[in-house]
């Protein structure tokens, strides 16, 4: 596309203006997101946290962070960038202090949390798609800012909640992967945003627009690193889980013939070593030194010690054609034995002693 005019570029710039204030509106709808996404992470509600990313309003200061890095724009650019960090600090300090009064310990928490703990790859290009919506929503005034504001604020609020939860228990390790997740986001909406201002023709100078992009460019490139390799980290475990099913369902006697698994196994590597978990049934009790052999075999054929944790459901199979065994009596119903009274020869009933007959009375 070829370079909009001046008043078309002022018209983009005016709106992004307007869109990068920190209002009263944007204050509110940053804090209702951020209370809405913090109560469903809590709770592991995805509904919950999807209401949270409708309303999340980060997305508003974003674009205008775009336009003033290429334009050179330093009023744009730094009002977007106070907004920004407004909106950051008020969403971890809030979260936090939720997380503070319902002290949920870490180890407790659940999957909506642990999932935005460990970026890769994949979520930046999910960022990039983000960010690419969010600037041609905003070029192409037909298409609605919500699918855009959708977009951006799945890939914004909730890292940041996730970030305050795990500040309140002192989990370092999962608030530094939400706070390298939220960087990854706001980096890549940022330069799929710069792009397609740049595509669409909504640009001054190529020097300033070299300079802008080199900048971001070089900060996404840095973070390209930890996240290849939490990719590569991600890719490993899970061909080590798909071999790891193979050769406890194929090759070891327990797990292949002497139990029926009931759920797919579950990997915990957070632990050193990974612990294994296996809900199955069975119809006799799996012993311990079963499970130390088959983590001997494992430990063998894979050559990495796995901790096997089974969580054990007792079958009892009933058929119609087997007889009901007996009932026992009730606790409420016991039985006593009277004690045995002894039956003189020949007679045909026990002898009772008579009861001593009453004194007469004189008159």
């Amino acid at each position: 596309m070829q370079k909009v005019s001046q008043e078309e570029l002022e018209k983009l710039r005016q709106n992004l203006v307007e869109d990068s204030q920190m209002e009263v509106n944007y204050l509110v709808l940053t804090v209702s997101s951020c209370l809405i996404a913090t109560f469903g992470l809590l709770s592991n509600s995805a509904a919950v946290i999807i209401g949270a990313m409708i309303i999340a309003p980060l997305m508003l200061p974003l674009r205008g962070l775009a336009l003033g890095a290429l334009e050179g724009d330093l009023i744009l650019f730094r009002q977007s960038l106070i907004t920004v960090s407004a909106g950051t600090v008020v969403a971890v300090l809030l979260s936090w202090s939720v997380g503070r009064l319902v002290s949920l310990p870490a180890s407790e928490f659940a999957s909506e949390i642990l999932a935005r703990t460990q970026p890769n790859l994949g979520d930046l290009a999910i960022a990039v798609a983000a960010g690419f919506i969010s600037g041609f929503a905003k070029i192409r005034p037909k298409i609605g800012d919500a699918v855009a504001g959708t977009a951006i604020s799945v890939a914004l609020m909730p890292p940041l909640c996730v970030i305050g939860i795990s500040l309140s228990q002192a989990s370092w390790a999962a608030s530094w992967g939400a706070f390298l997740l939220y960087l990854t986001n706001l980096l890549g909406i940022t330069l799929a945003c710069m792009l397609v201002f740049i595509w669409g023709g909504f640009y001054l100078e190529g020097s300033r627009l070299g300079r802008a992009l080199g900048w971001v460019l070089a900060l996404t490139g840095i973070l390209v690193i930890p996240l290849f390799l939490s990719f590569w980290t991600l890719l490993t475990q899970a061909r080590v889980q798909a071999t790891l099913k193979e050769k406890l369902l194929r090759e070891t006697i327990t797990v292949g013939q002497q139990v029926n698994l009931i759920r797919p196994i579950e990997v915990n590597w957070n632990k050193k070593p990974p612990e294994v978990y296996l809900s199955v049934r069975a119809k006799t009790p799996v012993t311990s030194k079963q499970v130390s052999q088959v983590e001997d075999y494992l430990y063998e054929r894979l050559g990495q010690k796995f901790v096997l944790v089974f969580q054990v459901g007792q079958v009892s199979e009933v058929r119609s054609d087997q007889k009901d065994p007996a009932t026992p009596p009730t606790p409420t119903q016991k039985t006593t034995a009277s004690p045995a009274i002894p039956t003189p020869k020949g007679a045909s009933q026990p002898a009772i002693k008579p009861p001593p007959a009453a004194p007469k009375r004189q008159s």
